[in-house]
């Protein structure tokens, strides 16, 4: 699930947010996870207690909910398959010594990810991506103290830029949708546990020791990018660029700047693999599910994962070749969809706990879960209030 979460939201959401508007969205960023987290949880406890996915959970306790949830990922599956795909191309573009366009290194990067797939590798993947992060996070880390002990490179604007004004509602969105996930990762990460249940005998603390574990690095690392981005990037005169090429140059240089000249192609490489990582995990998590819906929606018994994972890679390609000039909008209008379907995909979660399961959380869980769907479905109508009124 980190290797899922810590791609986007952090590398553009997380940085932008600081290199734009200092530490005034810290607070935002802080608080979406937090009011995100309980629906995560729900889903590592529904499977931890019934050895079950959150799929099989939907589809038993909801009809017309499952499908929704089958239509929806549809969409996720190859929004977000594209928007990742071409970030991963964007950071590979700045790092090749020769040049290629954005569609052929896309393909190229979906080829290798399929192959890797399909040929079983992905095992060694996912025993490699820990190391990524742990090197990912090691440099941010040390990133970020090395700045907070030089300060920050630019001054401060004397009339800094106000991101509450209604015109950046849609930035708020976008910042919030992949933060620190889109939700129906949770119910990727249950299919995941499932099989990993499958293979090894694990209680209920050690589950959710792993996934608070993995939950609370994603939102460190949250923090910790908008900081490297107001005390790197806040401030300056050049624009802030937002996606493409130029935005992966801005990246890396927050960190070459900060740790030295050495680091660059080092940091450039961690942040391909990462971003790698996570291409790769939302090609093999949402087929996953969506095989796995369809197997239960049509009582069919074959494995519909392989069709699925190929025609999700096709449709993302062909959104890649229609936003290819504008990764900006791409990355926008997947970030923004993840946080409008957030409200559906929560209430389902806490649906799977009612009862016993729910009435043992603690209280600031289910003080979380009320307050977090309330602020979560409240959002989601001001957003498409002014995408619809104001926006056009």
């Amino acid at each position: 699930m980190a290797t899922a979460a810590i791609g986007g939201s952090h590398l553009v959401s997380s940085t932008q947010a600081g290199a734009l508007f200092g530490t005034q969205l810290l607070w935002l960023i802080i608080v979406v996870n937090l009011l995100k987290y309980p629906f995560f949880k729900f889903a590592v406890e529904y499977t931890s207690e019934h050895k079950n996915s959150v799929v099989e959970g939907y589809y038993q306790r909801y009809n017309l909910g499952f499908k929704v949830f089958i239509v929806l990922n549809v969409f996720a599956a190859v929004v977000n398959t594209a928007g990742v795909l071409l970030l991963t191309a964007s950071l590979l573009q700045y790092s090749l010594p020769f040049s290629l366009s954005i569609e052929v290194l896309s393909a190229v990067l979906l080829l290798v990810c399929l192959a890797i797939l399909l040929f079983g590798h992905y095992k060694l993947l996912d025993r490699a991506s820990k190391w990524v992060m742990i090197a990912l996070t090691t440099a941010t880390v040390f990133a970020l103290i090395i700045a907070l002990f030089n300060g920050p490179t630019h001054q401060a604007p004397a009339v800094p830029a106000s991101p509450y004004e209604l015109a950046l509602v849609g930035f708020l969105v976008a910042l919030m949708g992949w933060m620190p996930a889109p939700i129906e990762i949770s119910a990727i990460n249950s299919s995941w546990l499932k099989t990993k249940l499958s293979k090894q005998a694990l209680t209920r603390s050690q589950i959710l020791l792993d996934f608070k574990v993995g939950y609370g690095v994603t939102l460190v690392l949250a923090v910790v990018f908008c900081l490297l981005g107001m005390l790197m990037q806040y401030g300056q005169e050049k624009p802030i660029e937002l996606a493409g090429i130029s935005y992966s140059k801005q990246l890396i240089d927050m960190y070459a700047y900060s740790i030295g000249e050495w680091s660059r192609w080092l940091i450039a490489t961690v942040a391909f693999l990462c971003m790698f990582g996570t291409t790769i995990t939302v090609l093999d998590g949402y087929s996953r599910i969506l095989g796995e819906s369809f197997s239960l929606l049509t009582s069919n018994k074959r494995k519909l994962t392989t069709p699925i994972l190929f025609v999700q890679a096709i449709l993302g390609m062909l959104v890649v070749l229609f936003f290819k000039a504008d990764l900006k909008s791409m990355l926008m209008f997947a970030m923004t969809s993840a946080f409008v379907t957030t409200p559906v995909f929560a209430w389902m979660n806490l649906g799977l706990v009612k009862g016993e399961m729910y009435q043992r959380q603690s209280w600031w869980v289910k003080g979380l879960t009320v307050v977090g769907l309330i602020y979560l479905v409240v959002f989601a109508l001001l957003f498409l209030y002014w995408k619809l009124m104001i926006a056009g």
